[in-house]
């Protein structure tokens, strides 16, 4: 079984009952708009809409129009077409009906320069590029370059001259499509790495690994046909798209959500009646921020269906959690952890169950393994830090077109994170930090979330980045990078007397006040901040030696 074949099975059992709900929070808000009330191969003529929703029949069909248009121009099993789309209505059918021809899925990251964009393009092979409005003048800078060899596909109004017009394609072809034979060994998505350490890489997923991640959120997160999950991530990062995975296979509503104000988040979750949200942490702190300000009051919602909060993608505070379940008492909470990798979130997870473990990572989810090792493979004791590994159906098939990285990542089966972990006498993993941020400071080893978790505890800093920084004596100091809640003074002094319960050696050697980048599924973006900082300090240790 393959995902394409659990949507053809919800459009025959759910097909006039909805599928995705999409709400654009600056559009003008008018009377509820399906699909069925326009041609269904030109919705996306009328985006000033509100609310746009589709059935699960009108989904299958869309994706069915699009597999067809892709045949027609010579697309076939093991081609590749990228998607480069911000979140929308069309993203999950488009990436549906390439699934649908045998050929691969290739999200983009909506933050790609023009460089990156060619850069991956070239790196997995591209023969088709399906871009939106708010990519034309990326696109039309290299258009020269990448359509020499690739077809461009253009989804959205007022096509530009060097792509194809997606909705003239798609209107005259069939709704039906000639089933394409797949099973699930055969490649299914490429996916790309975060790139916060250079270029990303290029990640080969079976489509084993697709139905695989729908079982895995299915089995952690308890999905029935009834619930309503909401989707704000963008869909291009694993993360968003496999935790919608769970609603596909239960054949349940979800709402794409184009914003992430708190007042927005729970005006969706009130109107649509959703009872799942997937945040990360900026939008949890936000909320948070709202709430303690009294800029956002829950009784002004209907929250009671709300059952489950869940974050992944980054490290999240405890002390977050804490202050949410005061004010959410009755939701389950559950944090997720996976890479790109492995098919994104669920390869360890804390489960609903053990709301009394927060801060820890968890264990092997559904179908998964894990052990944690030396730098010699060997497995650790428990209370001893070394690297996460996986193993299981969603480990990525390789690195494409990239053998050596492939060797480096994938021992015997298993994949090397490069995440660094511990695990206590319940068995439960506490994620230490990434291998290449561990800070070496005087010979001892500094783990920044450690230090992060801590100072996210002080009730002026709603976030915090802690990051290694050349020093001629000790080689490394950390430096603490803290973004203050709105409205909020602060001190250096304040801080460090904060610090005081920390050992001498964990404590922040330098403090800087300023905001903490995240990249669009939440993570910090380190190497950003150590280019920001890291070259002043550098010229100050070598002038102090």
């Amino acid at each position: 079984m393959t995902i394409v074949d659990v949507l053809e099975k919800n459009a025959e059992l759910y097909g006039d009952e909805p599928a995705l709900i999409e709400i654009n929070p600056d559009a003008k808000e008018t009377r509820r708009t399906s699909w069925r009330e326009f041609d269904l191969v030109e919705p996306s003529r009328h985006r000033e809409h509100y609310r746009r929703e589709i059935t699960w029949n009108v989904f299958n069909e869309k994706a069915n129009r699009f597999a067809n248009a892709l045949k027609m121009r010579g697309v076939s099993k093991g081609d590749k077409v990228a998607v480069l789309l911000m979140n929308c209505i069309e993203w999950l059918p488009i990436y549906f009906g390439i699934l649908k021809t045998g050929a691969l899925a290739v999200p983009l990251n909506f933050r790609y320069s023009s460089d990156e964009i060619k850069y991956c393009l070239d790196l997995a092979e591209v023969d088709v590029l399906v871009f939106g409005p708010e990519f034309i003048g990326r696109i039309e800078e290299i258009a020269d370059e990448i359509s020499r060899n690739r077809l461009l596909i253009y989804a959205g109004q007022s096509c530009p001259y060097f792509a194809d017009d997606y909705y003239e394609m798609t209107v005259e072809c069939s709704s039906n499509f000639a089933k394409v034979p797949l099973e699930e060994s055969d490649d299914a998505a490429i996916y790309f790495s975060s790139g916060t350490t250079g270029f990303p890489k290029a990640i080969l997923h079976a489509h084993r690994s697709l139905i695989h991640s729908c079982r895995v959120e299915q089995a952690h997160h308890g999905q029935t046909h009834d619930d309503v999950f909401l989707c704000i991530p963008p869909l291009y990062h694993t993360g968003a798209k496999m935790h919608w995975f769970g609603s596909l296979l239960t054949g349940s509503k979800a709402v794409i959500l184009k914003g992430t104000s708190p007042e927005t988040i729970h005006r969706a979750v009130s109107s649509e009646k959703c009872t799942i949200v997937w945040l990360l942490v900026p939008w949890a702190q936000d909320i948070l921020a709202a709430l303690d300000s009294g800029a956002l009051r829950l009784e002004d919602y209907q929250l009671a269906q709300w059952r489950l909060m869940h974050i992944g993608a980054q490290p999240v505070p405890q002390s977050l959690i804490h202050r949410w379940l005061k004010y959410f008492p009755s939701h389950q909470y559950d944090t997720n952890y996976g890479l790109s990798e492995s098919i994104g979130p669920g390869a360890i997870h804390l489960g609903v169950e053990n709301v009394a473990k927060v801060g820890a990572i968890g264990k092997a989810g559904y179908g998964w393994e894990t052990k944690i090792t030396d730098p010699d493979g060997n497995d650790v004791r428990r209370g001893e830090v070394g690297e996460i590994c996986l193993r299981g159906p969603g480990v990525m098939k390789c690195y494409y077109n990239d053998p050596e990285a492939t060797a480096k990542t994938l021992k015997d089966g298993w994949l090397l994170t490069g995440d660094m972990g511990m695990e206590d006498e319940d068995g439960f993993i506490f994620l230490v930090d990434r291998k290449k941020d561990v800070i070496i400071t005087g010979g001892e080893n500094l783990y920044p979330v450690q230090i992060e978790d801590f100072l996210s505890g002080f009730e002026k800093i709603k976030d915090v980045a802690v990051i290694g920084l050349p020093d001629a004596r000790l080689g490394e100091i950390a430096a603490a990078v803290i973004e203050l809640k709105p409205g909020v003074t602060c001190t250096e002094e304040e801080v460090n007397d904060f610090c005081r319960a920390l050992p001498r050696y964990k404590r922040p050697r330098k403090i800087i006040f300023a905001d903490v980048p995240r990249n669009p599924t939440g993570k910090i973006e380190k190497p950003k901040l150590r280019k920001i900082y890291g070259a002043d300090e550098l010229v100050a240790a070598q002038n102090r030696a």
